[in-house]
């Protein structure tokens, strides 16, 4: 007979072997799932260290090109601004080589800077719109047509644009002098712009910005800018926005230019300031101005090429 005493046995070596088998096999699973673990590892490492490679080569390629555009880009741009002045705009988000770097090539094209004047960031706060707007209305030159929309960054526009550029066709002072110290004391005083020395009235402008305005009233800000520049191409023989790839972004001042037809129809555009090939081009850029042609130009996906006459890739 089978006793009470060999059920419990019997029941207790089951659960042994169960307790083996379950130890024995989690034991060699672990050992098999590490060892997988292990090899991929491994296999992301390599391919970690082959993209590594990859980036280091694509960024020494493209160190060599800039440098190749910064040693050939004062002869290519030689000439083309013959005798022609510009006025340069720039922002709080421009690099001193930036602005250095477009004001050097401007004069290596036989041109010449004919003042300076400095956004502040007070211009774009969309809270100091009103005043702005106010200050531009108010001295507004005898005979000048403002728009009669587009917000403070048009009306500044404007302003400036009608007592800072020369007439487009003729080539000659749309406003008096004292008009034109006017308009200059009235937004420095209201703390939207700062001067560097004297400002005359210039054939053309060029507009530096830098990255796209984050935060708060992004977008408002971008739309400022955006038609400040506008603007000051309509009043005169024509103008740049120049910027870094952020800004031809949704939330860019030069990505609000490409977006409405009507600006970037007149005003031409470049999206990598940042580099010195950027810099050639927005002189390029200057150039075609005068020879009422436009463009969209930079390394953004908006941009139609990365230079005047030069085609985009895959066209």
């Amino acid at each position: 007979m089978i006793s009470l005493r060999y059920h419990i046995i019997s029941i207790a070596a089951v659960f042994l072997a169960l307790a083996v088998g379950v130890v024995l096999g989690s034991t060699t699973l672990s050992g098999t799932l590490l060892s997988a673990l292990s090899d991929e590892k491994s296999n992301l490492a390599n391919q970690v260290t082959e993209l590594e490679a990859e980036r280091n080569g694509l960024q020494a390629r493209l160190a060599d090109a800039d440098a190749f555009a910064g040693a050939v880009g004062p002869k290519v741009v030689s000439g083309l601004l013959d005798k022609r002045t510009v006025l340069v705009v720039t922002t709080d988000g421009v690099a001193p080589s930036e602005r250095d770097g477009v004001v050097k090539l401007i004069e290596s094209a036989g041109g010449s800077v004919s003042g300076e004047i400095k956004l502040t960031e007070a211009f774009i706060d969309p809270s100091k719109a009103e005043q702005v707007s106010d200050i531009a209305i108010r001295l507004q030159p005898s005979g000048a047509k403002f728009p009669t929309s587009g917000g403070p960054g048009a009306l500044a526009g404007a302003l400036l644009g009608e007592t800072l550029l020369l007439d487009g066709k003729s080539a000659k002072p749309q406003t008096s002098s004292e008009e034109r110290d006017a308009a200059v004391a009235g937004l420095s005083d209201g703390g939207f712009v700062e001067t560097t020395g004297d400002v005359e009235p210039a054939q053309l402008a060029v507009v530096l910005v830098g990255d796209r305005a984050q935060g708060t009233g992004a977008g408002d800000k971008a739309v400022t800018l955006a038609r400040f520049a506008t603007q000051l191409d309509k009043a005169g023989a024509g103008a740049v926005l120049a910027g870094r790839t952020s800004a031809a972004g949704g939330s860019g001042s030069i990505g609000v230019v490409r977006a409405d037809t009507a600006a970037s129809d007149i005003l031409s555009t470049v999206d990598n300031l940042h580099t010195q090939a950027g810099r050639v081009t927005t002189v390029l850029a200057l150039r075609e101005q005068l020879e009422e042609d436009t463009g969209r130009y930079g390394t953004a996906g908006n941009a139609e090429a990365p230079a005047p006459g030069v085609a985009a890739s895959g066209s």
